[in-house]
């Protein structure tokens, strides 16, 4: 996968890109992500890319120009090659796992990183094909949810991860919370390790962890429960939680 990354702030990638996951992604060349910088495409003595707004108010406002040319010369191909064109925005799509997995079966993306008061509207209208928010807060810029998104995509990239179900298993690849994990030693100050993780039986270790998970999300983010496939047997012990809470509520 190819990421093309528009920014002002190029630097802020460094440590990042050369880090971990990401870093052997990209020494395996199952990732490629080039650094352009905005500033480059300025045409004007400063490199300025950003203007005050028409009709007056607070901050500046990026220019269209810069980021269409910078966006253009990234396609030779034109219009017809083309890919997703992506602004990181708060005004965009909340970024979930299911996007990441949509995003990660692309084979090139274009990211945008805003700054100042956001971008000059002709950009979203014209050249942009989508936005998305990793969450309801401000941020000084795209970057970072630009390295939220690269993070994400990059884990579902075939090859990337050692073991290719720890990407299948992570908190809400299934749509849940991940159940608990536990390493040497098996007890640890008084803490004990579960007994079924030790019995070798895979089946009562399958069933555990699914009823972890399950309560781990039914008490923390219920709001996914609504989005999961839940099988009779995951519906029973939903319910039997359900009623245990309600006999302990005074």
């Amino acid at each position: 996968m190819r990421v093309d990354v528009l920014t002002i702030f190029p630097e802020m990638f460094t440590g990042f890109l050369n880090t971990s996951i990401i870093k052997r992604a990209r020494e395996q060349g199952r990732l490629e992500v080039n650094l352009v910088n905005i500033r480059a495409y300025a045409r004007n003595k400063h490199r300025n890319v950003d203007d005050y707004p028409f009709g007056g108010g607070p901050g500046m406002v990026m220019q269209a120009e810069p980021l269409f040319l910078a966006v253009e010369d990234l396609l030779p191909g034109g219009e017809a090659a083309r890919p997703p064109v992506i602004l990181m925005s708060p005004q965009g799509e909340a970024f979930n796992q299911g996007m990441a997995e949509e995003l990660a079966r692309e084979e090139h993306l274009i990211l945008i990183c805003g700054h100042y008061e956001g971008v000059d509207e002709r950009v979203r209208l014209a050249l942009v094909t989508r936005e998305i928010s990793i969450g309801d807060y401000v941020l000084t810029g795209g970057e970072l949810p630009a390295m939220v998104i690269i993070d994400a995509v990059t884990r579902l990239l075939p090859g990337v991860l050692g073991a290719p179900e720890g990407a299948r298993e992570d908190s809400f690849a299934m749509g849940l919370l991940e159940y608990p994990q536990y390493t040497r030693p098996r007890s640890f100050r008084g803490l004990e390790v579960p007994e079924v993780l030790l019995s070798g039986n895979h089946e009562q270790i399958r069933r555990w962890r699914r009823q972890q998970a399950l309560e781990r999300t039914w008490r923390r983010r219920p709001d996914l429960l609504a989005r999961v496939n839940l099988s009779p047997e995951d519906r029973r012990f939903l319910e039997e939680i359900s009623r245990r809470e309600g006999e302990r509520t005074p």
